[in-house]
C-alpha cells in the first residue's frame, strides 16, 4: 500500500491526463459512430472500453515496474516480435487485403503493435552500447539490419503504414545517435532504390492507387480519392463548436469510410469542431512534451534512446494520421494513437506510455 501511494505521489500527472483525455475523446467518437447504426449492439464501443480498462491496468503495472529490466530482455522481445510477424503470414486473418491479425474467437491481435515495443527496446539497447563511440557505417548498417527484418515481414502482409512507422522509429533514433551528412545522403539514395523495388514488387494494387490519388486527388474522386475528399469535407464542416456528438452528417450518414479507425480525426473535427481539435492536439502536445522532457533530462543512454524511440513512433503515427485526414499525406491505414478503434493499438500504446511513466516514477523517486 505504501508503494502504491508513493507511486501516485511521483507519477507524472501531466502525461496521464493527456493520455486519459485522448482515450476519452476516442471512446466518445466511437460511440457517436455506433449511433449511426440504427440497430447496433454497440459491440465496438464495448470492445474498446474493455481494451481501455485492460490497457490502463497494464499501464499502471508497467509504470510500477523497473523499466531497466527491459534491456535484459531486448533480444528475447525482438525474437518474439519477429516470430509473431512471420507466423501471422501463415496463420493470420486477412482483413481488407492485409494479413496482419491473429483471431481467437471474437478477439483479434495485431503483432506489429508488439513489434513496435520490441523494436524500441532493441534499438535502445543497441544504441546505448554504441553511444560513446563515433557513429559510423557499422552502426548504421547493424541498426538498419535490426529494423529491416520486421519491416520486410510487415511489407509482406502488406501493411505499408506500419512499415513506415517502424522505419520512422529507426530514422529518428539514428539522427539522435549522431548520424552524419554522408550517412543521410546514402540513406536518401537507398530509400529511392527501395521505393522503386517496392513499387515494382511489394505494393498491392490498391496501395499504388492511393499513392497515385495523393499525387493527383482529382484523378479518381469517386474511387480512391473518395475517402480523403469526404474527410476534408468533414473537417471543414466542423466550424468552431462542431455539430455535436452523434450529429455529424459525414459520419452519421456514412459518407466517411473507415470513420472509426483511419478517419476518426475527421469525425472529431466535424462533431466537436475547432474546440475539439484544439483539445485533441493539446493532449497530444502534452504527451509528446513530457516524453521529450524526460528523454532530454536523463543521463542514462538506454533510457534516453528508449524514450526517443517511443515518442518518435507515436509522433510519426500521429503525424501520418492527421496528415492523411487533411489530404497532406497519402492514405496508408495508420491509426490515431489512443483514439482510433483497435484493441491491440490501444493496449500497446498504453504499454509504451507505461514505460515512460516508469521512467518518471524512478527519476522522481
Amino acid at each position: 500500500m505504501y508503494r502504491f501511494f508513493r507511486q501516485l505521489q511521483t507519477a507524472d500527472w501531466f502525461l496521464i491526463s493527456g493520455a486519459f483525455t485522448l482515450v476519452i475523446l476516442g471512446l466518445a467518437a466511437i460511440y457517436s459512430i455506433e449511433l449511426s447504426y440504427g440497430d447496433s449492439d454497440f459491440l465496438n464501443i464495448q470492445k474498446q472500453v474493455v481494451s481501455a480498462l485492460v490497457g490502463l491496468g497494464v499501464f499502471f503495472a508497467v509504470a510500477g515496474s523497473n523499466y531497466h529490466l527491459l534491456r535484459n530482455y531486448a533480444l528475447i522481445s525482438y525474437v518474439i516480435g519477429v516470430a509473431s510477424l512471420a507466423g501471422v503470414l501463415a496463420f493470420g486473418v486477412t482483413i481488407r487485403g492485409t494479413t496482419g491479425w491473429y483471431a481467437i474467437g471474437p478477439v483479434s491481435f495485431q503483432p506489429v503493435e508488439l513489434m513496435k515495443v520490441a523494436l524500441a527496446v532493441s534499438l535502445a539497447a543497441y544504441f546505448s552500447r554504441r553511444a560513446r563511440l563515433d557513429f559510423g557505417w557499422r552502426e548504421l548498417l547493424e541498426s538498419g539490419i535490426i529494423t529491416a527484418l520486421p519491416v520486410g515481414l510487415v511489407l509482406m502482409q502488406p501493411d505499408l503504414g506500419s512499415a513506415a512507422l517502424l522505419l520512422g522509429m529507426w530514422g529518428i533514433l539514428v539522427l539522435f545517435a549522431g548520424m552524419k551528412k554522408r550517412h543521410l545522403a546514402t540513406l536518401v539514395v537507398a530509400m529511392a532504390i527501395v521505393s522503386v523495388v517496392a513499387w515494382s514488387f511489394l505494393l498491392a494494387p490498391y496501395q499504388k492507387d492511393r499513392l497515385r490519388t495523393f499525387v493527383n486527388p482529382a484523378a479518381d474522386p469517386l474511387g480512391q480519392g473518395y475517402n480523403v475528399a469526404q474527410a476534408m469535407i468533414a473537417v471543414g464542416a466542423g466550424g468552431w463548436l462542431g455539430s455535436g456528438l452523434g450529429f455529424g452528417s459525414q459520419s452519421q450518414l456514412k459518407f466517411l469510410p473507415e470513420s472509426q479507425t483511419d478517419f476518426i480525426f475527421a469525425v472529431i473535427a466535424e462533431e466537436l469542431g475547432f474546440v475539439g481539435v484544439i483539445l485533441l492536439l493539446g493532449a497530444f502536445a502534452l504527451v509528446f512534451f513530457r516524453i521529450w522532457h524526460f528523454a532530454s533530462s536523463t543521463r542514462d543512454d538506454f533510457t534516453s534512446f528508449l524514450l526517443i524511440g517511443i515518442g518518435g513512433t507515436l509522433f510519426v503515427q500521429f503525424f501520418i494520421n492527421v496528415g492523411m485526414n487533411l489530404g497532406l499525406l497519402p492514405v496508408t491505414g495508420v491509426a490515431l494513437p489512443l483514439v482510433s478503434y483497435g484493441g491491440s493499438s490501444l493496449l500497446f500504446t498504453l504499454v509504451m506510455l507505461g514505460i515512460v511513466e516508469s521512467v518518471t516514477v524512478r527519476s522522481r523517486g
